[in-house]
């Protein structure tokens, strides 16, 4: 063992263990914190908005788009962009009707940022994909049918 790979380990070591018996490396829930748990437990679509978003008037919006794919080979992996033109929005969501947890996923947005989101989701079968946009105090929506071929989730 060479002596400069021994001396650049034991002080890489040193300052984990000062650093850890300091308490720097306690573990804390940091951005996980507001974990809409009610919303993933839902088992219906209208379960998992009203979750989310409260008694907020849900309304069909052109000013929302959907950008995934016709058919899904696999429904693992199943890449979803989701961008709106309204002022003010609060928060973005996806919701996917037919799996067993609707909620897919949700970001809060920060005042004056942009309205876009892409991510992937997984799908168990065959199903419209739902964007709820919050903006305005009301709550925005417009869907997308996708197909899956090889399910994801459950299928």
């Amino acid at each position: 063992m060479k002596r400069r790979v021994f001396l650049k380990g034991s002080f890489a070591v040193g300052t984990i263990a000062v650093a850890a018996a300091a308490g720097l490396l306690t573990p804390r829930r940091l951005l996980a914190a507001s974990w809409p748990e009610t919303a993933f437990d839902a088992k219906n679509e209208s379960d998992a908005v009203k979750a989310l978003f409260g008694d907020a008037p849900v309304v069909d919006s052109d000013a929302i788009s959907i950008k995934a794919p016709l058919q899904a080979e696999n429904g693992a992996v199943v890449p979803i962009k989701a961008w709106t033109s309204l002022s003010d929005t609060e928060s973005i969501a996806i919701v996917v009707e037919k799996n067993p947890a609707p909620w897919a996923t949700s970001v809060d947005v920060m005042p004056g940022a942009g309205g876009l989101y892409s991510t992937r989701i997984k799908m168990g079968q065959t199903s419209p994909v739902t964007c709820y946009v919050k903006a305005g105090g009301k709550v925005h929506r417009a869907a997308h049918v996708v197909k899956v071929t090889v399910g994801g989730c459950g299928g």
